[in-house]
């Protein structure tokens, strides 16, 4: 095989690869074997027809069929070759590509390439020093915590009889709307829980004013006038009374922090011991975070000290998905089939201004695999499974609901999720490595 490199700019490669006339007839003889047991031709028995009449009558299938299985094989070749790391291979279209059955066969192929990256040290003896992180798991931090879980464990009671509603309480309410004296149909709610301060309204009434320092018992008029326009034309322009009657006054209590309590919160003996349990998963989930923040730092680091060409092809891919997740960021929670799409300044728009960040986050990526390489990591099926484990705990979802979703993308979302498994073993050695100071 013959192969010309041309360089077409920093990161960009014509390969001319010219495949020799002796495979080139070898594929078209295997095509043409292949042909003459499909094809059934009036006269012939199956696999006996001449191989004229097979060429005068398939010879430009049967030349796409021979272009599609040499060009793959022989690019495959010519990178290894050139001892190239492509990131996008441009291959013309095979229509515009002509073959000869005895004849040598050429075709180019434009290369977009990774850029050589010249690592600098990030291990002993020179390795990324970092601040240290002081922060600390406080007492008060743990009375906080213990205060939530008193929280959800406080209870509703009932009031002393006689108490009024203050701001906090809890008002067990009926509230029913009359029209000149007559009930309104679809206006009632009984028995309806409301927290006193919570401005929620009740069929649209706000009714925390009209609570305060009412009792049990107590039963008042609210006057709601509608405007004209109002869609329920049975109110519309009317004045609509309704009776707003508190049936009950419940009060928030708190259970006593002691031993009784722990016991309610889970498999603890004292509350000794829920407190203790309480500082270690806050210690635990401090350490995760100063983890975290130190390898940010580290990734700034990285980025800031290697300085290389990054291949447009891999910016712009970081920057659909960029357009994407930010697109699909604003449906969240809304109906998709109500949204225009976005039109095309948009799009542009977000492209811009998040240039820089697909520059960092492509950069950080080649510098990960150019360290995962140098380290000779890899990536199991073990890791692959535990990173699926932990990303259905995380999201809350079943573990094979999330399978699926994975397997639905394809090879594609199993490769990302790869890459990705591979950047965070890259930057853990780089972490291990590094030196806090102090």
């Amino acid at each position: 095989m013959n192969m010309e490199v041309t360089e077409l700019g920093p990161m960009k490669r014509a390969l001319k690869i010219e495949v020799p006339a002796a495979d080139v007839t070898q594929q078209f003889s295997r095509a043409y074997v292949e042909l003459n047991r499909q094809v059934q031709i009036p006269g012939f028995r199956p696999g006996k027809a001449p191989l004229a009449i097979l060429e005068k009558r398939y010879a430009k299938a049967v030349e796409e069929d021979v272009i599609r299985k040499l060009v793959p094989d022989f690019y495959d070749r010519a990178i290894k070759q050139a001892g190239i790391n492509p990131v996008v291979v441009e291959i013309p279209p095979l229509d515009r590509v002509k073959i000869k059955k005895d004849a040598p066969f050429t075709f180019t192929a434009t290369v977009e390439i990774k850029p050589k990256i010249e690592l600098r040290d990030y291990k002993a003896p020179n390795p990324i020093s970092l601040p240290a992180d002081k922060r600390t798991v406080t007492e008060e931090q743990v009375d906080r915590a213990i205060e939530v879980l008193r929280e959800q464990q406080a209870r509703l009671d009932a009031a002393p009889a006689g108490s009024a509603l203050a701001e906090g309480d809890y008002a067990i309410v009926d509230l029913e709307g009359f029209l000149e004296g007559v009930p309104l149909e679809g206006a009632k709610k009984e028995g309806h829980l409301h927290r006193v301060g919570s401005k929620a309204t009740l069929l649209g009434i706000e009714i925390d004013a009209h609570l305060i320092g009412r009792q049990e018992g107590d039963v008042v008029d609210i006057s709601q006038t509608y405007p004209v326009s109002h869609p329920d034309q049975r109110v519309a322009g009317k004045a609509v009374t309704f009776k707003l009657g508190t049936k009950g006054v419940k009060q928030r209590n708190l259970p006593a922090l002691d031993d009784e309590f722990a016991k309610d919160c889970g498999p603890y003996t004292s509350l000794q011991e829920l407190r203790e349990k309480v500082r270690g998963e806050m210690e635990k989930a401090l350490k995760k975070d100063i983890e975290e923040s130190h390898k940010d730092t580290l990734l700034k680091r990285l980025i800031d000290t290697h300085q290389f060409d990054l291949p447009e092809t891999l910016v712009e891919r970081e920057l659909d998905t960029i357009v994407r997740q930010k697109l699909q960021a604003r449906q969240r929670g809304k109906v998709t089939d109500s949204l225009p799409a976005p039109d095309a300044e948009e799009v542009k728009t977000i492209r811009e201004k998040h240039r820089d960040e697909a520059n960092r986050r492509v950069k950080a990526g080649l510098l990960l695999e150019a360290i995962a390489e140098k380290e000779g990591l890899s990536v199991s099926q073990e890791d692959l499974n535990h990173e699926v484990t932990r990303l259905a705990t995380e999201l809350r979802v079943p573990m094979a609901d999330l399978v699926k979703m994975i397997q639905a993308g394809g090879q594609d979302s199993i490769e990302e999720l790869r890459t990705r498994i591979l950047a965070d073993k890259a930057l853990d050695i780089v972490y291990r490595q590094s030196v806090i100071q102090g």
